[in-house]
């Protein structure tokens, strides 16, 4: 299974394709627009979320309520796009239309036209100027924006479908930290039956205490216009014992991929798996997950290893945690060079958000999908959904025989 993305923020649409997908899964538009809502929830996000509906459909690879086995294309339209088709235009324009408005006799209309040569601090901007040789950082800024997530969110949506319905694995996402706020340790863990409540937060945090004093941090932040960032996770129920992963190469190891999927999304600057830093702080007596026998087969006391050991699935719950920096583009206008004039500057600042934590949960969650489907398939293979229903049946009856399930 191979997936990717094209598209800028601003500009008409995002499309995405996924190949691989078995033939037979039930999968829906209202499936995709639901997880796309889901990405806009969250305190402390920006006008946009508000204005900004995600209008999605299937191009291809869909039928009547069904994946085909072919690639499955989608778009997701811009609603801003006529704001936007000057400046963003694919074919040329003239220099007189780049100082024409929308309409509005904003200012910030024909502003959004001019070349951005002051790079901003924390982005792609400087690195992308200087790697593809360009004077405008709007080419690097369109595409490295987290826009391109809300993709990655309707691609996912469909590797979910398939995971549920062809492996009986389910995922689930929340906020763990937050502008220094934590959640407290031995805190209740959600599972996928708690999505609703998680959804219905205002920053995803299922410990209702901890989810009120993050709220609070927003609003401190706000007022004093700065950015907040936090620490999302992942978890992951129902992955057989071995079924993902393996040992024997370092690129197919599952924490290896996992990690490197984690840290793909824009903001994220460190990943662990399982109870990860902390472990390092254990003497190897207390660090490790033991084996004992439950109801005839191998089980553990304890999942510190995040349900990988070794680079493949334990057969406890898989365990991810990723921590998003605070949001690059911040209202108190960071120190920058302009590029053009070669003096000291002010980096240019677009509406943003204060916070971007709880939507990074579900992003989050959409990478581990796409990630653990893309392993689960290389096992067990299948071109219907019934294949790999198949495939894994087998599996399991195996462990069974063996006494490991």
């Amino acid at each position: 299974m191979i997936w990717l993305t094209a598209g800028e923020s601003h500009g008409e649409a995002l499309v995405g394709i996924v190949d691989g997908i078995p033939a037979g899964v039930e999968v829906q538009t209202s499936d995709l627009e639901d997880a796309l809502a889901r990405r806009r929830l969250g305190y402390g996000r920006g006008a946009r979320q508000k204005w900004e509906a995600d209008r999605v459909r299937f191009l291809g690879g869909v039928r009547h309520g069904h994946t085909t086995g072919a690639p499955v294309a989608i778009l997701i339209e811009n609603s801003e796009w006529p704001k936007w088709q000057i400046v963003m235009n694919p074919d040329p324009v003239s220099a007189e239309a780049l100082q024409i408005d929308a309409g509005k006799g904003d200012a910030r209309e024909v502003a959004r036209n001019k070349p951005l040569t002051r790079p901003r601090p924390g982005h792609a901007d400087l690195a992308g100027m200087a790697a593809y040789d360009l004077d405008d950082a709007r080419p690097v800024l369109e595409r490295a924006s987290a826009r391109e997530t809300a993709m990655r969110v309707a691609l996912g949506a469909v590797a979910q479908k398939v995971l549920e319905q062809a492996y009986g694995v389910h995922t689930v996402s929340h906020t763990v930290a937050l502008g220094g706020e934590h959640v407290p340790e031995g805190a209740p863990v959600p599972t996928f039956a708690d999505t609703p409540a998680l959804d219905a937060d205002p920053v995803r945090c299922f410990d209702a205490k901890s989810s009120k004093k993050m709220v609070a941090a927003i609003d401190a932040a706000k007022k004093s216009g700065d950015t907040l960032g936090g620490v999302v996770e992942v978890i992951v129920q129902g992955v057989p014992l071995g079924l993902a992963g393996t040992h024997v190469q370092a690129r197919r190891r599952l924490d290896a991929r996992l990690a490197e999927a984690l840290m793909s999304i824009q903001a994220i600057k460190g990943v662990e798996v399982g109870d990860g830093f902390s472990t390092a702080d254990r003497l190897g007596s207390r660090a490790h997950d033991e084996i004992v026998l439950e109801s005839g087969h191998p089980t553990r006391t304890s999942n510190r290893a995040g349900g990988i050991e070794g680079g493949m699935s334990d057969g406890e719950d898989l365990r991810l945690r990723a921590a998003l920096k605070p949001i690059s583009t911040v209202p108190r206008a960071l120190r920058t060079v302009d590029i053009k004039t070669g003096k000291a500057a002010t980096a240019i600042h677009q509406r943003s958000d204060v916070c971007a934590v709880a939507p990074a949960a579900v992003i989050a969650e959409a990478m581990v999908a796409l990630t653990l489907l893309q392993v689960l398939l290389e096992h067990t293979g299948g071109f219907s959904l019934k294949q790999v229903q198949d495939s894994v049946a087998a599996y399991v009856a195996t462990l069974r025989s063996r006494g490991l399930a």
